[in-house]
């Protein structure tokens, strides 16, 4: 029985991934789970799927969190908890929200496990110090974001120099169609208000702004080896098709489901086998039509964001990653407009110091320094409001 450890167990991805195992009877076995801060969630979760090893990254409340864990459960806490799990499974499911991620892709890769990645945030920002952990340890990464689940089955069995372009596809979020001005005044529950996709209230932001799929062009950067000019990204409100890839006689190899984000977790929990439950089923004779559109880039800036610092490389992307995550906190706390997010990212892009990154200690300062940019660049704004 493959063993599965859950770090960000209750989060989205994490209780999907619990619903994955629990329709798998027999198939995995969680040996261990971590959250941030959520105790009650937590507890409940340990309760039922009964891992060895339970982690909470956030210290002061391990005393109430220990107090409600079954007998025989092992729990850690503070700096480094969360990372610790990588060593109790044969596969790591990272669904940490943000850059908080990096240290559980490190430890994973460096321990030579399988990484199902659905943090994107730590690739992208540790990009060069990530690959070069995978290369040494042995590790492999299999993502659970549905867009590069969706490539890495469109490439299964074709050499990547026969790649034409990778398309990744884009729901539009719940903002779609709007132009500039029309954006000015919406509001953190517009953000929120996804058309398709239940997800936590900051990749639901990201998905508004179009920075999600900013991201995710980096990542598959990362992942596949392709170059930006082989990668693209097309808006389709539908959400069927989850990416593309089209090769260099012209040959378009899609992914197609319903939206269901059990079905890439499933993918990596198994790969290279599948597994027997069925996530995301179509009917056909209902499917309708399959719409596709050029993204707005005046309207969403964030993805033209993402490409400039995909380009540049080194510690670009992290800053870029840093800033985005200041920025969206600033918009859901209140403190600026959604529009203003774009504005912050682009100041802090500015003072970019273009250095490279080699080590987790570079990648960790690279990102100290740009959230401390992007501070200020929310204070800025803060006190002309």
């Amino acid at each position: 029985m493959a063993t599965v450890a859950v770090v960000g167990s209750t989060g989205s991805i994490g209780t999907q991934t619990l619903d994955v195992v629990a329709a798998e009877a027999g198939r995995f076995e969680i040996t261990a789970i971590g959250a941030h801060s959520s105790v009650d969630l937590l507890a409940e979760q340990a309760a039922a799927v009964r891992p060895q090893v339970v982690a909470l990254a956030d210290e002061n409340k391990a005393g109430d969190l220990a107090d409600r864990l079954p007998k025989g459960i092992e729990l850690r806490a503070g700096d480094g908890a969360l990372a610790s799990l990588a060593a109790e499974a044969d596969t790591v499911v990272n669904a940490v929200v943000g850059f908080a991620g990096l240290g559980v892709t490190v430890e994973t890769l460096r321990l030579g496990r399988r990484l199902a990645l659905a943090n994107k945030e730590s690739l992208i920002a540790g990009g060069p110090v990530v690959a070069k952990v995978k290369a040494t340890g042995g590790g492999e990464i299999i993502p659970v974001d549905s867009e590069h689940a969706a490539v890495h089955q469109c490439l299964r069995g074709n050499p990547v120099e026969r790649v034409a372009r990778i398309v990744l596809t884009a729901s539009g979020g719940p903002f779609r169609g709007r132009s500039r001005e029309e954006l000015a005044q919406v509001t953190v529950d517009d953000a929120l208000a996804h058309p398709t996709w239940r997800m936590g209230p900051k990749i639901t932001v990201d998905s508004s702004t179009l920075m999600n799929k900013g991201l995710e062009v980096i990542e598959a950067h990362e992942l596949f080896g392709v170059d930006y000019d082989r990668i693209e990204v097309v808006v389709h409100p539908q959400s069927i098709v989850h990416s593309m890839v089209e090769y260099t006689d012209a040959s378009t190899i899609a992914q197609l489901s319903n939206p269901d984000m059990r079905l890439p977790i499933g993918y990596a929990l198994a790969y290279p086998d599948r597994i027997a439950s069925p996530f995301g089923t179509l009917d056909w004779t209902s499917v309708g039509r399959l719409e596709f559109e050029a993204p707005d880039l005046d309207a969403f800036p964030c993805l033209g964001l993402a490409f400039e610092a995909g380009r540049v490389g080194g510690s670009a992307p992290a800053w870029l990653n840093a800033a985005n995550e200041v920025a969206v906190a600033a918009f859901l706390d209140g403190l600026m407009s959604w529009l203003q997010i774009a504005e912050v990212i682009k100041d802090v892009m500015q003072v970019h110091n273009g250095e490279d990154l080699s080590s987790v200690d570079e990648v960790v300062a690279a990102d100290h320094q740009a959230r401390a940019a992007a501070r200020q660049a929310v204070e800025r704004r803060t006190r002309a409001a």
